[in-house]
């Protein structure tokens, strides 16, 4: 794809210049840097990514060697009819692609017809063109029949014959009479595909807390399972609000530092009880994982204080033989040479950049004012 920003502002594919009208641009897009490399012609792969509606991707075999580059409009072949969609991928990483995904480079992969003509095209706006009013119908249909199952999308087929309706359920659906009344009213043929709720907001797209686009939209294909342990590791709170994504299940993002919040966990040691000293019990209040301090505080103190993992561990080991340290912070170096001044330091200067600003300025009351002006004497 072609944009704004680049020398020249051109496009090899689709000529939109990083204005996409079909809403596909940036979605699962895959960057190629392998095509500056030279592969001889021979020994090039012939299996070609195709990109559809809302980011679905395809793998079509260009058995006649058409000269095709990325964004090119292609017709391709489908079960009992055509379809039209946009390369997005050749050469070797297709190979990997398909790899990945497990699909195997047999006969079970289907051709590419030919480039897309202008006529194709136009058919094929006409068909984009019923997809709404379908969906809207469609919603009708299934509030009537009562089937607790969400649309999500309505995919026309190029040649106008077939539609895919994508739908989310918590269970099993029974449309069998949905399909006989959809085929009755728009005489085409119907394919239903349930989708997961994630894979529903991949399609329908967004913006995230983060300010970016979904992961699920943009570049994330497998989803993994996501506990709230993730968040617990983390020591996020547990509130349902936040960590919950646009799916409505949790954020897909609270396992991308697990594994590193993990390994540093491993030199934390576990505080299910107070620490005994002379003053008294120490409960803990706070952990810092990554710089190794863990924060503790007394019942007739609101000061926290700060105590290396290392000393943390002493305390416990004098606690099961029945000591008690005078101090938490007896024999420690490390804490006693800790600068703790930075500490939440952003936090006090906007509290001297803000603080004021609640306070309203008492007005000085005018000596002068509900008194009226005396008219001077007339001689």
């Amino acid at each position: 794809m072609g944009c704004a920003s680049c020398g020249t502002g051109g496009s090899a594919g689709c000529q939109n210049n990083g204005h996409c009208s079909t809403g596909g641009c940036n979605k699962l897009n895959v960057f190629d840097w392998l095509s500056n490399m030279d592969v001889p012609g021979m020994h090039r792969f012939d299996v070609v990514e195709i990109r559809f509606k809302n980011g679905r991707k395809e793998f079509f075999r260009n058995a006649k060697k058409l000269d095709i580059v990325n964004g090119d409009a292609v017709v391709v072949d489908v079960p009992n009819g055509h379809h039209i969609g946009y390369v997005s991928l050749q050469g070797e990483l297709v190979r990997l692609q398909m790899s990945k995904k497990g699909i195997k480079d047999d006969d079970s992969v289907r051709e590419i017809y030919r480039k897309a003509t202008a006529r194709d095209l136009e058919r094929w706006d006409e068909a984009r063109n019923r997809e709404e009013s379908v969906m809207y119908r469609t919603k009708e249909i299934i509030q009537q029949t009562k089937l607790e199952m969400k649309l999500t999308d309505v995919e026309f087929q190029a040649d106008g014959t077939k539609a895919t309706f994508f739908y989310s359920a918590e269970g099993r659906v029974d449309f069998r009479e949905l399909i006989k009344l959809l085929a009755g009213e728009f005489r085409i043929r119907v394919e239903m595909r349930q989708i997961s709720v994630r894979q529903e907001a991949g399609r329908i797209g967004g913006l995230g807390v983060c300010g970016r686009e979904l992961c699920c939209s943009t570049w994330l294909t497998d989803f993994k399972n996501v506990s709230t342990s993730a968040a617990r590791y983390q020591n996020l709170s547990l509130n349902p609000g936040k960590l919950s994504g646009q799916c409505g299940r949790l954020k897909c993002c609270l396992n991308y530092e697990l594994d590193t919040y993990m390994e540093a966990l491993q030199d934390i040691p576990e505080v299910e009880s107070p620490l005994l000293t002379q003053r008294g019990a120490a409960k803990l209040q706070k952990t810092d994982i990554f710089r190794k301090i863990m924060w503790f505080g007394y019942d007739d103190d609101n000061n926290w204080h700060a105590v290396d993992v290392n000393r943390v561990k002493e305390i416990q080991s004098l606690n099961k033989k029945g000591k008690k340290p005078s101090s938490l912070m007896e024999n420690e170096v490390a804490v006693d040479n800790l600068d703790t001044s930075s500490i939440n330091s952003d936090l006090e200067a906007m509290d001297k950049k803000f603080g004021g600003k609640g306070k309203k300025k008492k007005k000085k009351r005018n000596k002068f004012r509900g008194k009226k002006k005396q008219k001077p004497e007339q001689s």
